[in-house]
């Protein structure tokens, strides 16, 4: 395991307690935009930072697996000398998080895990993923990654939201994001669920179509010792964007039970 000094951004009081959010592959810190104020307003120290191969944090030369990018979290964490956080992670940041949950349950008060899933195949799919943005560049997959990450409806109403989405998937560097999809490829967390002793979260969206609430949300709430599950209407894989005033209040629920 090597980590990397992740690119982050901290907002909110200094002395507050630290909410730690993981993007989805593809995507950079802004897809937490709006979680900031209304977590900042509370008194919540926010940081969010971009997974290795993403936005403005180090490509490194590969293969990396999810040990790499839990300790990228864990240096993240020493780096700013904070001993234990609340950790909100979607997608790929979810499966960082059930690894960190796993591995360093100690550092991390609750766990809020994201239209997310503990293996997500056929590992087929993500190694072709890798070969055409390898060749192709990111933006290759940007229409697509768009399309599964916000519901039809949400993209007729906000077409500039749809803009603005499909550019930040095209701003992602091609390596990296290559890089995590042979995370994802190799991954399998389904053995690792019942060692998590953190208090855990799980949401889904309603109409995700990449991790959908059965079986994916399912299986982590069932194999996590106490977790639960909650599953938010109108909402596709990117449900924290897409409605955000319902995620917000269930992770707002979560870390605040644990204070």
């Amino acid at each position: 395991m090597s980590s990397v000094r992740v690119h982050r951004v901290v907002e909110g009081p200094a002395t507050g307690p630290v909410v730690v959010f993981s993007n989805s592959i593809g995507s950079d810190h802004r897809m937490w935009e709006p979680q900031v104020a209304p977590l900042t307003e509370r008194g919540f120290r926010v940081v969010r930072y971009d997974t290795r191969g993403h936005g403005s944090s180090p490509v490194p030369p590969g293969p990396y697996d999810l040990a790499d990018l839990g300790g990228d979290v864990l240096g993240l964490l020493d780096d700013l000398g904070v001993e234990r956080a609340h950790f909100v992670g979607l997608s790929l940041g979810g499966m960082t998080g059930m690894w960190l949950g796993a591995h360093a349950a100690e550092r991390f008060a609750s766990l809020t895990l994201c239209c997310t899933s503990a293996l997500l195949g056929p590992p087929e799919m993500w190694a072709d993923r890798a070969r055409l943005v390898r060749a192709e560049g990111t933006g290759a997959v940007a229409e697509a990654s768009v399309g599964r990450w916000v519901t039809p409806g949400y993209a007729q109403a906000h077409p500039d939201q749809v803009v603005y989405l499909r550019e930040m998937v095209e701003a992602q560097p091609d390596e990296g994001y290559a890089g995590c999809c042979e995370v994802i490829e190799r991954m399998d967390l389904t053995g690792d669920l019942p060692k998590i002793s953190v208090p855990t979260l799980v949401i889904a969206g309603a109409d995700d179509p990449s991790t959908p609430a059965e079986p994916h949300g399912r299986v982590i709430a069932d194999g996590i010792p106490g977790a639960r599950l909650e599953v938010v209407a109108s909402a596709a894989h990117l449900g924290s964007y897409e409605q955000p005033d319902e995620f917000t209040r269930l992770i707002l629920e979560r870390i605040t039970e644990e204070q």
